[in-house]
């Protein structure tokens, strides 16, 4: 409750100051950056992406500008899935921002971005891949009976993607090392911050729940 307070204050005298449409603007660039990589990679042997991508070495060398551009690289897909990629990240985006307000919206995501920046000086790399798998658990923590069509044909309801990419992420932060596990930590701080509360409350109410089946067995 103190954090929805802190962020309702905030939003009052802040919300003026939102970047509205967020998701939008990101998947534009998302969008521009694989069609420039698209046709000048081939013809020219380089890639835009080359110069967004975040890496502490070359920022200190003074490119700055890398800190915050790795947030408009598009996921590696063929032109086809592209499409779909983007898409889903826009309509999720926008889902939230509908949901929550342009200013709440903008604060989870910058609480993500900011988390991906510190462990990418920490580790020195970083990518925008756990920030955007973010945004898809905080959609299905908020709309969890929400259909998808996988594979454009089979209805299957968000809760259970999402549940297999946490599960996923679990095993890739037993599997790596150190660095692997604090960039999954840090991009994903935005979800301990604003559904952490809920979650611990829901862990609760299933363990009472199971405590109380089983005092009658």
């Amino acid at each position: 409750m103190r954090g929805r307070d802190f962020l309702n204050q905030a939003n009052r005298r802040f919300g003026r100051y939102a970047i509205r449409n967020l998701m939008t603007i990101i998947v534009g660039g998302m969008g521009i950056v694989f069609l420039v990589d698209w046709v000048m990679g081939p013809r020219l042997g380089i890639t835009l992406s080359s110069y967004l991508y975040f890496d502490r070495a070359l920022i200190l060398q003074g490119e700055v500008w890398r800190v915050l551009t790795f947030v408009f690289l598009p996921p590696d897909s063929s032109l086809l899935f592209i499409l779909f990629s983007l898409y889903f990240y826009w309509m999720i985006g926008n889902s939230l921002e509908n949901e929550w307000g342009s200013f709440r919206f903008m604060v989870y995501y910058l609480c993500g971005v900011l988390g991906t920046i510190l462990s990418g000086f920490w580790t020195g790399y970083a990518v925008n891949d756990y920030l955007n798998l973010s945004l898809f658990l905080a959609f299905a923590l908020l709309y969890p009976d929400y259909e998808l069509l996988v594979f454009f044909l089979l209805p299957v309801k968000v809760k259970y993607l999402a549940l297999l990419d946490f599960l996923g992420l679990v095993w890739l932060f037993i599997q790596t090392g150190w660095s692997g596990r604090l960039a999954i930590l840090m991009a994903l701080l935005n979800i301990l911050l604003f559904f952490g509360p809920d979650l611990l409350n829901r862990c609760r109410s299933m363990y009472r729940r199971w405590q109380y089946r089983r005092s009658f067995r």
